[in-house]
């Protein structure tokens, strides 16, 4: 079997072999972990953070949206079913029409403000998304984002063809919909629920996009489904439940009146950016749940025995004659997991010791380095024990200068 062909079947999974992952699933360790990643990643305090950075950028958002569909008055029922989606789908029914309301009265003013102020709004929703690709970097412990050019051109393009891609699918749903109930008068139990599964299908996708497409690493398609299936799931559960607390505790609007959807909605929004940080910390550490490998304990010298034993894998893949090893396949080969072993890869990759091979949308990691002419000097001083003036005794005391890669890798043997 070809290699193009593993890894087709590794991005796109079939169902069946989905839903079996799912029964044997390890689920007490699944949240063991995912608490102490939220825990580790600091992520309640970046959940608000990112909360203040939407509220902020909700006007300059909605009103690219709007200038959009205003340039191309064809588009006009693209807006109508696409504001239908968020009031029934993103928002609870309680907050949803004054928020929306008051963000389009804010964005159609915006329209005054003159070309300066309209790049600022660019600019201003542009950092939202930025912030969104440093937090999915730092929570799939990538160090390095792509340049900032090419991030800003990719999230332009989602910012203007999100939304008409998004609306222009909504309205057609909603015109086959109201055919059908023209055709028949009222839909089945069973569309209405298909219509609603249809939601949830969309949303999931949507995530699992985010998280393929968004960390600058190999992200397989079977984990990003994983995490977009929880947040899609999650989403609609919290907003219901929402809901339901609003109206049957009605403390926020006992507080603060009518000045209760503010607050409302500052909450539905960092329960929402909650629950996606939580999807994205799956899907992340979906290769080594599923793999059932523990994250090695922090102690001195764990990043340093990981390089050896990772420059060791690939010169012995290199030795056997494959075409290197993706980050997934290493780590599984090492029993390491993958979260841990990727900021140990792009010090490598800095020291041009490892290199990064891209192809059709897989990543690659070969031996850039001979071994027994590499000398280990830089790799001690950057993971073990810097050339320091309180370690110079050490260095001169152990001929670590004559070392080469080699000498610590050993001949692998073939077999």
């Amino acid at each position: 079997m070809s290699k193009s062909t593993i890894d087709a079947q590794d991005a796109f999974p079939k169902p069946e072999s989905m839903l079996v992952t799912l029964l044997h699933w390890p689920w007490r360790q699944t949240l063991v972990s995912l608490i102490e990643r939220f825990k580790e990643h600091r992520l309640g305090q970046t959940a608000g953070s990112l909360t203040f950075t939407t509220l902020i950028s909700l006007v300059p958002l909605l009103t690219v949206t709007l200038a959009l569909f205003t340039a191309f008055p064809i588009f006009s029922s693209f807006q109508i079913a696409l504001e239908k989606y968020f009031l029934k789908s993103l928002i609870p029914d309680n907050i949803a029409r004054p928020v929306l309301g008051a963000l389009t009265q804010f964005a159609a003013k915006a329209n005054r403000l003159g070309s300066v102020g309209l790049v600022v709004l660019g600019i201003t929703a542009l950092a939202l998304m930025l912030t969104i690709d440093r937090t999915l970097n730092s929570i799939w412990c990538v160090q390095r984002s792509r340049p900032i050019a090419q991030r800003v051109l990719v999230y332009w393009s989602a910012l203007t063809l999100g939304p008409l891609l998004l609306g222009a699918s909504l309205a057609l749903t909603s015109y086959a919909v109201s055919t059908g109930q023209d055709l028949v008068g009222s839909l089945p139990q069973s569309i209405s629920a298909l219509l609603n599964l249809l939601e949830v299908a969309v949303m999931a996708a949507g995530m699992a996009a985010l998280f393929h497409y968004v960390p600058n690493t190999d992200v397989r398609w079977r984990h990003a489904l994983l995490g977009g299936s929880f947040v899609a799931l999650a989403f609609t559960a919290a907003k219901s439940g929402l809901a339901w607390y609003v109206k049957q505790v009605p403390t926020f609007s006992t507080l603060y009146g009518a000045f209760a959807t503010l607050p409302i909605f500052l909450v539905w929004l960092y329960l929402g950016w909650t629950i996606v940080l939580i999807g994205a910390v799956l899907a992340a550490n979906a290769p080594s749940l599923a793999q059932g490998i523990r994250r090695r304990p922090a102690v001195p010298g764990l990043a340093f025995e990981m390089a050896i034993d990772l420059l060791r894998e690939l010169w012995l893949s290199h030795l056997r004659g494959e075409v290197g090893l993706s980050s997934l396949s290493l780590a599984a080969r090492l029993r390491v997991d993958p979260l841990q072993i990727e900021p140990v890869i792009d010090e490598l990759v800095d020291m041009d010791w490892v290199g990064r091979l891209e192809e059709a949308g897989a990543q690659r990691l070969v031996l850039l380095c001979a071994p027994q002419q590499t000398p280990l000097e830089p790799l001690l001083q950057s993971m073990l024990a810097s050339r320091s003036k309180g370690l110079a005794g050490l260095w001169q005391r152990s001929d670590w200068e004559q070392l080469k890669l080699a000498d610590l890798l050993d001949q692998p043997a073939l077999g």
